[in-house]
């Protein structure tokens, strides 16, 4: 294995999210050797910082995944706009994922996730499983876990849902689908064993 995935990330509470989730997914990989999350305080520190570190990033080997939430702007003028970044930057082989529309999306699209995390069996039910059926869809799923969750913290919540949440069809959010499969098919073109 030559190299890491760097994942620039928007918030800490994304970077709790994948330091936890990662190791699930991909077994064997390690924090620090197989990858590393670097948080930012929000998206316009990311969008400043993230050109900076993407020409000034000099490890050999290392990839990058910028993650994003969409917030609902407009996803194709958004992923163009940090793919053109990429690219000016040297940087064509990076991963951009966008999020939508928040990371709260990924928690609604697994209730049965949340319902363990927060040891709360009545999240997952009939009831909400309709309600949230396209978690993605929500333009603010932060309001609507923190209705569901009382006292949520984002980065408590992160953590433990970090244990939790499961990949494939067991998600109903489209965009972490498509965020794990990507991962996925950079960690193959770089050589490394996947299994999430």
């Amino acid at each position: 294995m030559q190299g890491r995935l760097i994942f620039l990330v928007e918030e800490p509470s994304m970077k709790v999210l994948l330091d936890g989730l990662l190791p699930r997914f991909f077994p064997g990989w390690q924090k620090g050797t197989h990858f590393m999350c670097v948080p930012h305080e929000g998206k316009s520190d990311l969008d400043k910082s993230a050109p900076r570190k993407l020409k000034a990033w000099k490890v050999p080997g290392d990839r990058f995944v910028i993650v994003r939430d969409n917030d609902n702007a407009d996803c194709f003028a958004l992923k163009s706009r940090y793919v053109e970044i990429c690219v000016v930057c040297g940087r064509p082989e990076s991963l951009v994922r966008l999020v939508c529309q928040e990371l709260e999306s990924w928690y609604l699209g697994d209730l049965w996730a949340m319902a363990q995390a927060f040891s709360q069996p009545n999240l997952d039910t009939p009831g909400h499983r309709k309600r949230f059926a396209k978690p993605d869809g929500w333009q603010k799923p932060s309001l609507e876990v923190g209705r569901l969750v009382e006292n949520f913290g984002k980065v408590a919540g992160a953590r433990a849902m970090a244990v939790h949440l499961r990949a494939g069809e067991h998600n109903r959010s489209a965009s972490f689908r498509v965020f794990v499969d990507g991962v996925q098919q950079v960690a193959s073109e770089m050589g490394w064993t996947t299994a999430a």
